[in-house]
């Protein structure tokens, strides 16, 4: 399995009432290097532009926020400079954080990088823990404490967060003689990954033909992890993989479910991962909010409202973002104002609603574009309280700057061997060496 981000990924889009789902396609545009002028970005004379650095589809803009913000500010424009994909986005801001130059008033970062810039760039970021309004305890604690240095400064504001549950076709379920209703279905591995193995090997015994529990070794794997309080890093800053038991086992589990044919040898979010959703050859697949929108923008029109959602063995949480503002920026006061409003929980309930991101601010869970968010793969269920609970549940966990390349190391160089006949102890070998010369650069 490869890093995913944002940019990288469609998103579901969900509602209250109505069933929607469509995924949304990002943008590009340049890296947005210059600030709009208030003049050249069409805000009128008098009016203060508050320029945004985004990478893919953040939705503030299709949910209509800005618009409501501009007619809550009529001395605000707000122009927005969008990258489609994070992997082109993070060098470049970067670059602009380390020169001091070409950042935007506002600066997204994707969770992957989080802990990095906490760590490298905190002096050139706003704390945005003293701007007015907001409140600390709004926010999930582990989603605070991912943008917060040891100095107690928070360099960025909370948008969305990826809770992890699990996603599975109601029929083939049934072919296999498992339950379907989600709360039977979550029970039979509650608490344990490995009564969710355990669970694929009853599937198999009777599953339909050609198909497989799980899409692949690198989402369990993925799955697995997210629900650990530390894997790759410890609160110092060390890098433990190598000798922390729950990654260990987390492959080794992984690698057990390759062995014993339950999961297939494919690679997630790859042309031939692709195929296989279209031609429903899976049962199980690790599923933020987010996922649902991949599935089905890769799906035939059939497989709608065959997808039911149950919560995962262990809380995790794959997949969030930030919103942050650089100090040497031209409207840095204004741009606080800006952010502290877009992620307050009464918008982020409205991004919920249109673009799928799912809140970090637990009273937006109570909100009806929440309560009652259903979507076309999985029917009549109420799915943001599934969602929700996730969320609550999640670890505070510690990421490191290195974490992308260690997760792609043991996936696409470790349990994904074991799929092609290597042994378990091989695909550690290679996967280790790998991550190492790696990062040793």
């Amino acid at each position: 399995m490869r890093a995913r981000t944002r940019s990288s990924r469609r998103v579901v889009v969900l509602a209250t009432v109505a069933t929607m789902g469509a995924g949304l396609l990002a943008g590009c545009a340049d890296d947005g290097g210059d600030k709009a002028s208030d003049d050249s970005s069409g805000g009128g004379k008098g009016k203060t532009t508050i320029t945004l650095g985004l990478f893919g589809t953040m939705g503030f803009k299709e949910a209509g926020l800005y618009a409501e913000y501009e007619k809550l500010n009529p001395n605000i424009k707000i122009a927005e400079n969008v990258i489609e994909r994070n992997e082109n986005y993070y060098p470049a801001l970067v670059n602009h954080l380390t020169t001091n130059s070409g950042l935007q008033d506002v600066q997204a970062i994707e969770v992957a990088n989080i802990a990095e810039v906490t760590a490298t760039q905190s002096a050139k970021l706003q704390d945005m823990s003293k701007v007015s309004g907001v409140d600390k305890s709004k926010w999930l604690d582990w989603k605070w404490a991912q943008a917060t240095t040891k100095e107690d400064k928070t360099i960025a504001l909370g948008t969305d967060v990826g809770p992890m549950a699990l996603c599975y076709r109601t029929d083939l379920f049934k072919q296999a003689g498992l339950p379907t209703d989600p709360a039977e279905v979550g029970k039979l591995w509650a608490g344990d990954w490995n009564k969710f193995v355990s669970v694929g090997e009853q599937y198999k015994k009777k599953a339909p033909a050609g198909t497989f529990f799980m899409d692949s070794p690198g989402g369990l794997l993925n799955a697995v992890l997210s629900s650990q309080e530390e894997k790759f890093y410890d609160s110092s800053g060390e890098v433990i993989y190598k000798k922390n038991k729950a990654v260990k086992d987390a492959f080794n589990l992984t690698a057990k479910a390759a062995e014993q044919g339950l999961v297939q040898a494919q690679t997630q979010f790859q042309p031939a991962w692709d195929t296989t959703i279209s031609n429903s050859k899976f049962a199980t697949i690790a599923c933020p909010p987010w996922m649902l929108g991949t599935l089905k923008g890769k799906s035939k029109p059939e497989s709608l409202g065959k997808w039911a959602v149950a919560v995962a063995p262990k809380s995790g949480n794959w997949g969030g973002s930030f919103l942050s503002v650089p100090s040497n920026g031209k409207n840095v006061k204004e741009a606080e104002k800006l952010v502290a409003w877009l992620t307050a929980p009464e918008q982020q309930a409205k991004l919920f609603k249109v673009q799928g991101s799912f809140p970090s601010t637990p009273s937006a869970y109570t909100m009806p574009e929440v309560t009652g968010a259903k979507n076309e793969m999985t029917g009549d269920l109420n799915i943001g309280t599934i969602f929700a609970a996730a969320a609550k549940a999640a670890p505070v966990q510690v990421i490191g700057p290195k974490d992308q390349i260690i997760q792609q190391g043991l996936t696409d160089n470790g349990v994904i061997l074991v799929t092609k006949g290597k042994s378990p102890e091989e695909a550690w070998e290679t996967a280790t060496k790998t991550i190492d010369n790696n990062l040793d650069k």
